[in-house]
């Protein structure tokens, strides 16, 4: 495709870090969960997940725009990190 595998990184860590609050698996899950119990005992996972969701969302609106935006203006990501990928010859 052309993409260098410097931008997929890019592209993949957005991804990960947006779900990551909203996702069970999530390793501090526990500890995340017990800031909003001192405040309402009776909440949840459920709670928290409906918390965070719109947070997720707009997240992923502004770090995907942020991404294309760096990416429509040619700009390279880090020293060495071109956005195509140019295979050797």
């Amino acid at each position: 495709m052309g993409m260098s595998p410097e931008l997929t990184t890019a592209a993949s860590r957005i991804g990960d870090s947006l779900v990551n609050i909203i996702t069970p698996l999530h390793s501090h899950l526990l500890i995340i969960l017990v800031v909003p119990q001192k405040y309402r005992p009776s909440a949840g996972l459920g709670s928290l997940k409906s918390l965070m969701l719109p947070y997720s969302v707009v997240s992923f609106v502004v770090w995907t725009g942020l991404l294309l935006g760096w990416y429509m203006t040619g700009s390279p990501l880090g020293p060495d990190a071109p956005l195509h990928y140019v295979p050797p010859m």
